[in-house]
Formats: structure tokens, sequence, C-alpha cells
């Protein structure tokens, strides 16, 4: 579905945003889910390359977050959550590093904010300020 979606530029912020809920699932390591490498085995060449940038922006939210001095939380507080809404908006707005920390939209809205660079054509700025409505 996202690779055809991705042959209109009108479709990117949505696949966008559907492949980076995907990941941040995928991060927390869940048996209920599919492996990274699962996911990425199934991808077509355009939703391979968004799927790439995407893990990019994240690399550079981390190293951005562990330069700066920005402390990282555990994940493991996230993982428990019992509510089955509360998790799906947590799991999906956090991912787990390879170091068992959570890394959030936060993050990435704190790093776009300080000058760094945004995923091109999507911005967490312009995505957290439209579902807030002030837009």
């Amino acid at each position: 579905m996202a690779e055809e979606l991705l042959v209109d530029e009108a479709n990117y912020e949505f696949v966008v945003s559907l492949m980076e809920n995907v990941q941040s699932l995928v991060s927390h390591g869940q048996k209920a889910f599919w492996s990274q490498e699962e996911v990425t085995a199934l991808l077509g060449p355009r939703s391979a390359v968004c799927w790439s940038s995407l893990a990019d922006f994240w690399t550079a939210v981390a190293t951005w977050c562990v330069r700066t001095g920005l402390s990282l939380e555990s994940s493991e507080p996230l993982l428990s959550v019992q509510d089955e809404q509360l998790r799906t908006l947590l799991w999906t707005a956090n991912r787990t590093l390879s170091t068992g920390e959570k890394l959030g939209l936060a993050h990435a809205v704190r790093y776009e904010r300080a000058g760094q660079t945004p995923i091109p054509g999507y911005s967490h700025i312009a995505v957290a300020l439209r579902a807030t409505g002030q837009s």
C-alpha cells in the first residue's frame, strides 16, 4: 500500500507518519509485532527509501540528544502500560533504542527547534502544531 501511495507526493506525509508509527512499534521488540528485519524485507524501493530516511532521522535525533547531554529515560515503564488505548498512543509516539532508552516525539520537536534538519517535507513541529490546532 505504501509503495503505491508514494507515487503521489500528496500522500508523502501520510505514508511517513504511518511508517514512523510502524518503526516505533517494532523498536519495542515485542513478540506481538514483526521485527524490523521482517518489515524491511517487505518494502518496495520507494518505501525502503522512506523507511531509511526515517531511520536516519531518528538516529540523528538520538545522537543529538547524547551530544547535547539531554537525558533519556528507560522505555521499561512505557512497555508495561496495560491500558490498550494509552499503550497505542505511547508505543507509537516513542521508540526504544538499542540501549533500552526511550526516544519520543518531544525529542524530535526539540531537535528541530534547535535548528537541526527535519525529514524533508515533514516536520514534527508542524505536525504537533496541527494536532493541537495551532497551525
